[in-house]
């Protein structure tokens, strides 16, 4: 064996690496390795760290206890919405008001309507000129018993998705889009 194949048996094996900015550099394998180490090692503490922080920050949907058939009153499903809206997070300067709207009869069931009216009382202007509605629908079977719950469900005044209680986090910014929308319509109407 001649002495150029012995010292290539005896070199540690190489891999050419292209590093950004730089010209290729040639590393050995262990050099190689522990950088893909280093690595692998920095995304895993960013996706624990990362996952640690969305459930950090991770809303839990409240809900309450609903008032059932045998107990329901106009003036009780009204404090049960505001019971409700209670459990909601939004900022102190947002102010509502709930009142029950109509009842309607149906064949097999009542449903009473009742609306939440939201505004942003300041100093300057403590008498809002807009405000932001939701409707609450509370719906009574005919023939449950008189222990089982109302079906609840409510919507905003620009929108066709029906909410369900439970089901979903309330946002603040639904109602800031609101008030910003007839903000801009007003707005867009010459005076």
């Amino acid at each position: 064996m001649n002495k150029k194949m012995e010292k290539r048996k005896h070199r540690k094996p190489r891999k050419r690496v292209k590093l950004l900015c730089k010209p290729e550099a040639i590393l050995n394998i262990e050099d190689y390795r522990k950088i893909i180490d280093l690595a692998r090692s920095i995304a895993q503490t960013a996706i624990l760290k990362a996952i640690q922080y969305v459930k950090a920050t991770r809303f839990t949907v409240k809900n309450i206890q609903w008032i059932q058939h045998g107990e329901f009153t106009v003036e009780g499903g009204r404090l049960s919405i505001e019971k409700y809206i209670s459990t909601w997070e939004f900022k102190e300067q947002w102010v509502h008001y709930t009142e029950f709207v109509e009842r309607r009869d149906y064949a097999n069931s009542h449903y009473y309507k009742y609306c939440v009216r939201w505004s942003i009382a300041t100093a300057r202007l403590p008498i809002p000129r807009l405000s932001a509605a939701m409707y609450f629908t509370l719906r009574f079977t005919k023939g449950k018993p008189a222990h089982a719950p109302v079906e609840v469900s409510y919507h905003f005044e620009d929108q066709t998705l029906i909410h369900r209680p439970g089901t979903i986090r309330f946002r603040e910014i639904w109602l800031k889009n609101i008030i910003e929308s007839k903000h801009d319509l007003l707005a867009s109407i010459p005076t």
